[in-house]
């Protein structure tokens, strides 16, 4: 080719990533349907034909649960059914309910290893009869997370990673660089105090670690209700005023 007409690396890749990220524009995005959210998404909501990444705060059990009711509660606010993946058949069908997501739309696919449940991931993604994918996975990296990420995009699905260690060391796996379009980390907080006797609706803190094209931000909110949606927590909001509730920072 002459030097005159070979094109330089760097628009080689700028070629490459309007190649990946060309298809993703297409489609339209879930919104959460709270503005202080959804304005820091681009699009108004997370994007379908995408994916994104939800962990819990910590490696214990209660914060890994919220991470799966906000994947569930995303799942719930789409239409069609839903595939989850795993390597142990240890899901709560009640407690995934319980965040609007109901069994009759759930397929549960219980493989060996991380390595199955990415490729059983894939075929989610790529099959096109399917509104969301989910699959729980102790490690992602670069490369598997991009054929996801392609694989959702050729079809318009979903796709939620949940990221579950089941060692506290593996939890530094989180913070590697992946494909997905955004990054959420969330965590229980304690409940507000009811007058009477009874169950107050789970509170979380939801992290945006990442987001392309936009800044991370820190939001309150009460956990997903029957239909999958999350509310403003407003006493946490008021609360949390000096302490940074919903403020920008860089993306990762």
């Amino acid at each position: 080719m002459p030097a005159s007409v070979k094109p330089s690396i760097a628009e080689m890749r700028d070629r490459i990533r309007r190649m990946e990220n060309g298809a993703a524009r297409n489609w339209p995005a879930l919104p959460f349907g709270i503005a202080e959210i959804d304005r820091r998404l681009p699009g108004g909501g997370l994007a379908l034909g995408c994916l994104h990444e939800v962990a819990g705060g910590g490696s214990g059990a209660i914060d890994g649960a919220a991470a799966a009711a906000f994947a569930a509660g995303i799942a719930a606010r789409t239409e069609g059914q839903v595939m989850w993946c795993l390597t142990k058949a240890d899901l709560f069908p009640p407690g995934i309910a319980d965040a609007g997501l109901g069994p009759e739309r759930l397929l549960r696919v219980v493989v060996d290893d991380d390595k199955a449940l990415l490729l059983s991931m894939e075929e989610g993604l790529r099959h096109g009869s399917l509104s969301v994918v989910v699959g729980e996975v102790t490690r992602l990296d670069m490369t598997a997370s991009r054929r996801l990420q392609l694989a959702a995009e050729s079809t318009g699905t979903m796709g939620i990673a949940l990221r579950r260690w089941r060692r506290e060391v593996d939890a530094a796996d989180f913070g590697q660089p992946t494909a997905s379009r955004t990054k959420w980390r969330v965590t229980e907080v304690p409940p507000e105090a009811l007058p009477v006797n009874g169950v107050a609706r789970g509170r979380w803190l939801l992290e945006l670690l990442r987001v392309q094209g936009a800044e991370c931000a820190d939001f309150y909110v009460e956990a997903c209700d029957e239909q999958g949606s999350v509310a403003p927590s407003p006493v946490l909001a008021d609360r949390s005023a000096t302490t940074g509730y919903g403020a920008g920072r860089a993306s990762a």
